[in-house]
């Protein structure tokens, strides 16, 4: 697998992003909504850089069930944490197409926070189908398909340390090691 983005340059964007947040909010309390699974590991580098008060809320939405393709979003934030009034930051791994980012802050919306601004691990040029753009990224990528650093293929690779590229090698491997994605 070709690495794109290896583990210290992955430490010096995300200590990069905390500093632009610290900007941003200087000692003001946050509430940072991360969108599962694949932001899990980018929520907690970050927010072991952050000294503002955190609050952290978890929220599922998906659009992938296994393969390379995307699907019929899905969103399910029944146990988010009220955030009327409050300054939040949206997470997630990848602003690919743009389609679950806006659905997501739409959402949000709903709930009047005081501020909501958007922050993507991996943003990837040239797929937004939306009009809008994540507030901030760490990364800017060529358009790949990536695993690592918590984003996945078939529910595998989200624990490698560094973002790689899974090319057709990889996935013929893949699909002998564990069989064709669901």
């Amino acid at each position: 697998m070709k690495v794109l983005i290896n583990q210290e340059e992955i430490h010096r964007g995300i200590a990069r992003l905390a500093s632009q947040l610290h900007e941003r909010y200087g000692n003001e309390p946050l509430t940072i909504v991360a969108i599962m699974t694949g932001s899990l590991v980018m929520l907690a580098d970050l927010i072991r850089g952050l000294e503002m008060p955190v609050r952290i809320s978890l929220i599922r939405a998906s659009s992938y069930r296994g393969g390379m393709t995307s699907g019929e979003l899905t969103i399910e934030d029944s146990d988010m944490l009220d955030i009327r009034g409050r300054e939040v930051l949206l997470i997630d791994d990848i602003f690919d197409t743009g389609k679950t980012l806006a659905e997501v802050t739409r959402r949000l919306e709903r709930h009047q926070p005081q501020s909501l601004r958007t922050a993507v691990f991996l943003n990837k040029r040239g797929n937004s189908v939306v009009n809008q753009a994540p507030d901030y990224s760490v990364f800017d990528i060529p358009n790949e398909f990536v695993v690592g650093y918590g984003l996945d293929y078939d529910d595998l690779y989200r624990n490698l340390p560094y973002v790689g590229v899974l090319e057709e090698a990889d996935l013929a491997a893949h699909q002998r090691l564990h069989g064709p994605s669901k």
